[in-house]
């Protein structure tokens, strides 16, 4: 149940920033979903700052939560090959932003947003979320000598696989691992 919830949480931390987009490019403020707000006449920027402070601060408490998921280890040796990640996934988060640029409804936002994220749910290949970065988390492919393909998150900068050991690694699903300090 934990690994359930910790996985519905990486999903919406990484799928966040298309509502975030729609939302500062429909200039939607605070006071319309709170309408108390509308007496303290706050900028929009205030709006926007708290919309992406939500899923920065939801990515620190899923990091901080992820010492509750099974453990594992990669033993020196076990590591075939290694290759840093950061880079391959913007592609696909830049795709997020133009698709959330050219939505102009709430109804198709919600349609483009609830397909977006069970997709990423029901993948379960991968959480690259890239709120992560802003934690100092670096994101990497690795090929374990008996030829599994493993997504690692971690704080580590890794350059050669012999350099990899690591003593616990916290299993978000049976390919992709998040190592904390």
């Amino acid at each position: 149940m934990v690994n359930f919830v910790f996985r519905l949480l990486l999903t919406f931390n990484a799928t966040s920033l298309l509502l975030i987009i729609f939302l500062v490019q429909n200039r939607q403020t605070l006071e319309k979903f709170i309408p108390a707000l509308t007496q303290f006449n706050l900028p929009g920027w205030i709006s926007y700052a708290v919309y992406l402070g939500v899923p920065i601060a939801l990515t620190g408490i899923s990091i901080f939560s992820s010492s509750r998921l099974g453990k594992d280890e990669f033993k020196k040796g076990e590591v075939e090959s290694i290759e840093h990640a950061n880079n391959s996934f913007l592609p696909s988060y830049l795709g997020y932003f133009f698709v959330a640029l050219g939505i102009s409804n709430w109804e198709v936002m919600w349609f483009v947003y609830v397909v977006l994220f069970v997709f990423t749910f029901l993948s379960q290949a991968l959480y690259f979320n890239p709120l992560f970065l802003l934690f100092g988390y670096e994101f990497y492919n690795i090929k374990t000598k008996n030829g599994t393909a493993i997504f690692l998150i971690s704080r580590h900068q890794y350059k050669q696989p012999g350099d990899i050991e690591i003593a616990t690694a916290y299993r978000i699903n049976n390919y992709t691992f998040i190592e904390k300090d």
